[in-house]
């Protein structure tokens, strides 16, 4: 593999760190949230843990437009000045509502990565290198996961301001990766698409040395030849794409997962293990995390995607399954913990590596940040509604009920990847668009 693309889809990947970290950093801070400030569960899920998910929401719809507008690189940039100020704003902040205003500009950096970060990579990746190379932005979420779960272990016990220490470090990754953005070329896919062929075909030649750049110049060109002046995602013969990134984006969310992240110490709590335990065990969650998603950045560009998404939902199916009988029937002893894990291992080696690359390849060029946007924002909005109403849930419902109907929706998703979602393994963008558009007209 070329070390230029592997050095830059790192870099571009270190938006995913910034994202794990940020999105699970709250979680040991929250329970002292709560009680330092008195606030309800409502008001706590709702605006002090749902202010920085409203803001991802936020970034994901909107983050097609600097992705578009000014380029990948320029707005991968940008994504790392968001973070560094939301980072230092929440550690000094002394009230919810500041609180809150800041989470949520870390929240538009989280949404806009999710678009800006995967569309980068899959522009600069060759296609036989392209899942893992894309995986690389989900291996960095959960290592900022594994990351934010251990800072918050070991700041737990420094003081009753533990709390800004574990939300201020990330400032120092923030900057890091900041700098290192800047030293990333812009994509030749967006340069094509804005007909700025020089710059184009000088970095295809760096990224491809021993091709003809010509080549590809002449694909795209044939691409943007069929298409119609500011056409949208909308349009019917996107339309099979539209689908397939709803789809993966909604029951990406319906299993859980991000319910089960914000609030693992919680979770873990009522499950009946004790506080530092539960801190503990959370570390683990994030090992199981990282490792199986290693597992599927390896796998993923040799059995494909659809195979690892069949393994997924089997396995979501059995582990949630398990959690919801273990709340159900209060089941005592260490069970709960192996069964959380299961699921972790389960989402890890299929959605969490699958859903960036799949999106990421199944819309033109031209689109691309557009359905990447699209996606995204179906991701994040699901993933805002439901860790909100966690708290309430649990106290009203109980968890084993909530557990329940996350399982039912995993059947469903096994459906959706038996009967409507492509293998894209190995086909290059053009190739790949051409042949998405091929079956919404056959149909």
């Amino acid at each position: 593999m070329n070390k230029k693309i592997l050095a830059w889809s790192i870099t571009a990947a270190l938006a995913g760190f910034l994202f794990g970290f940020d999105t699970v950093v709250i979680s040991g801070a929250e329970k002292k949230l709560q009680l330092l400030w008195s606030t309800s569960d409502m008001f706590h899920g709702v605006v002090v843990i749902g202010m920085a998910l409203w803001g991802t929401v936020i970034g994901a719809i909107f983050g097609s437009i600097p992705t578009n507008k000014l380029g990948r690189k320029k707005t991968l940039v940008l994504i790392g000045l968001l973070y560094t100020v939301s980072a230092i704003g929440s550690g000094l902040a002394n009230d919810p509502i500041t609180f809150a205003i800041f989470r949520f500009i870390g929240g538009l950096g989280v949404g806009a990565s999710t678009v800006a970060a995967p569309a980068y990579i899959s522009e600069i990746a060759p296609p036989k290198n392209r899942g893992k190379l894309v995986g690389l932005y989900q291996f960095n979420i959960v290592f900022g996961i594994l990351i934010a779960f251990f800072s918050n272990y070991l700041l737990n016990d420094i003081g009753e301001n533990a709390w800004r220490w574990m939300v201020g470090v990330e400032a120092i990754p923030a900057i890091i990766y900041t700098l290192f953005a800047l030293r990333i070329p812009m994509s030749p896919r967006w340069l094509l698409t804005k007909f700025r062929n020089v710059e184009a075909k000088r970095i295809l030649q760096i990224i491809s040395p021993n091709s003809d750049p010509k080549q590809l110049m002449a694909k795209i060109k044939s691409e943007m030849d069929n298409t119609i002046p500011n056409e949208n995602i909308f349009l019917k013969k996107y339309r099979f794409p539209l689908i397939l990134a709803f789809l993966i984006a909604f029951f990406n969310q319906l299993s859980g997962i991000n319910a089960f992240l914000y609030y693992a110490p919680r979770i873990l709590e009522e499950a009946g293990l004790a506080e530092s335990s539960a801190l503990l065990s959370s570390i683990g969650v994030g090992v199981t995390n990282m490792l199986f998603t290693l597992l599927g950045i390896f796998l993923i560009d040799k059995l494909g995607r659809k195979q690892l998404m069949y393994i997924c939902s089997v396995g979501y199916i059995i582990s949630l399954s398990l959690v919801s009988a273990a709340f159900s029937f209060n089941w005592e002893g260490d069970v709960m913990p192996v069964f959380l894990f299961m699921f972790i291992a389960a989402h890890a080696i299929g959605q969490g590596t699958v859903i960036w690359v799949f999106i990421s390849e199944i819309f033109p060029n031209h689109l691309r940040g557009s359905g990447q946007s699209f996606g995204s924002s179906i991701h994040w909005i699901l993933a805002a509604i439901v860790p909100s109403l966690v708290p309430v849930l649990f106290s009203s419902i109980g968890a084993g009920v909530v557990f329940l109907f996350f399982a039912i929706m995993m059947v469903f998703q096994l459906l959706f990847v038996a009967f409507m979602m492509p293998e894209t393994k190995g086909i290059s963008l053009e190739d790949l668009s051409e042949k998405l558009n091929l079956r919404k007209h056959e149909k």
